[in-house]
């Protein structure tokens, strides 16, 4: 495996599946070495086995609008590059993103309900307000980690008002959220037994809130949901920790590291955050760059149920295809600059970085309503927020966030 950069036109054998490019923040000029040269390059032998790099904005769009074609469903392999091992530390847990049609079309119209536009004006007071008190709680004379106070703590409270989970073991979604994202896991049996407990944690405790909804009259949240519907009523255990997980990490890690690279990404831009700054109306707009510059979730796999041509590369049926969103979110055939942030981009709602296609994020306008009530209630304040040292990344090529980001607050 390289993790040499090439000169161009020279080979392009690095692996893009190795946690160090991301950990290290050094992936960005791989991909756009591969979006110019190769944009549907060939990994052999990787950390991840054989698969396709699908690098280009186009290319990634395209697959994601095939989906028979492209398959997203467990059966095939699923959602991540880490296939499953059967030596019992790993578990089949269908989800719905992990599914086809018609399936998941079912599924997904379950818990869709709970992110429509009359759910979000629904919930936005109580964000304002459990926002405004965890800024209003932070330390302005001493150094903190924006993470941990601000980025887990907020998503953390949010899932747990969505599952209508007990508040004070809130922080166990948390923890059950890092161990059920973390796929680099797939290489440590020892880690893999570990994820197993917590994953089986995970279940009796959601089991012991089923059965106390089952007989009971429905209620918003997702759990009451899943049993007054038709197509996840009957799900048994293995399908309803596979959604839980689906619906915890979706809605943990992608948010939580939107709002610790938001501010990551506006203190390396300093003309944008003073622009930002002075000009608030401009928030709606800088979300969508941040989740694009940001973009939480490196990658999507898919599996070719048949043999096709993608823009002249020949895919055979069981293909392995990573759909590098990470790197189509900095194509500079469609953003101008794409490494920079912009916070009055005007395509900058062109990111792929909630999905595209029929497996589009469903919880994508929460994401959007929490980050832009996070930049509303620092406005108010005038709180700028500095970043003291590099922040610790995750080791991860699919998660793509922060493990602890030591910061300290000024005003504007």
């Amino acid at each position: 495996m390289a993790t040499v950069l090439k000169e161009p036109g020279a080979e392009l054998n690095y692996d893009m599946s190795d946690a160090s490019w991301y950990v290290e923040d050094r992936w960005q000029e791989p991909f756009r070495q591969m979006r110019t040269q190769d944009p549907i390059h060939w990994t052999e032998k990787g950390m991840f086995g054989n698969f396709w790099n699908v690098t280009s904005h186009k290319a990634i769009q395209h697959v994601e609008a095939l989906p028979e074609i492209f398959s997203s469903s467990y059966e095939y392999g699923g959602i991540t590059l880490a296939d499953r091992i059967d030596d019992g530390t790993e578990l089949v847990m269908p989800m719905f993103i992990a599914m086809d049609r018609p399936k998941h079309t079912g599924q997904r119209r379950t818990v869709a309900p709970a992110f429509t536009p009359t759910e979000m004006k629904r919930m936005s007071d109580d964000i304002r307000r459990r926002t405004a008190e965890i800024l209003d709680g932070l330390p302005w004379d001493q150094p903190f980690d924006w993470v941990d106070k601000v980025s887990i703590e907020l998503t953390t409270q949010m899932l747990a008002i969505l599952f209508d989970f007990p508040w004070e073991d809130r922080r166990k979604l948390t923890e059950w959220s890092d161990w059920a994202g973390d796929i680099e896991l797939v290489h440590s049996e020892e880690l893999r037994q570990e994820r197993l407990k917590h994953l089986y944690e995970m279940g009796a405790y959601f089991k012991k809130l089923w059965d106390a909804k089952i007989n009971a009259e429905p209620t918003p949240d997702l759990i009451s949901m899943m049993i007054h519907s038709d197509a996840m009523s009957e799900m048994d255990e293995f399908e309803f920790m596979g959604n839980l997980i689906l619906l915890i990490v979706g809605g943990n890690d992608t948010t939580r590291n939107s709002m610790s690279g938001l501010v990551y990404g506006l203190q390396q831009f300093p003309d944008q955050r003073e622009k930002l700054e002075q000009n608030p109306e401009l928030i709606p707009n800088a979300v969508q760059e941040i989740i694009r510059w940001q973009t939480p979730l490196a990658h999507m796999r898919r599996t070719a149920t048949e043999d096709y041509d993608l823009f002249g590369k020949q895919i055979r049926k069981g293909d392995k295809l990573a759909l590098w969103y990470i790197s189509g979110n900095r194509d500079e055939s469609v953003f101008e600059d794409a490494d920079k942030i912009i916070v009055d981009r005007e395509n900058a709602r062109r990111h792929l970085a909630f999905g595209y296609g029929i497996h589009r994020c469903v919880g994508a306008r929460l994401a959007e309503l929490q980050i832009a009530i996070l930049l509303e209630e620092m406005a108010k304040r005038r709180m700028r927020v500095n970043v003291l040292e590099e922040p610790v990344r995750v080791r991860a090529c699919f998660v793509h966030g922060y493990r602890s980001m030591q910061v300290s607050l000024s005003k504007y």
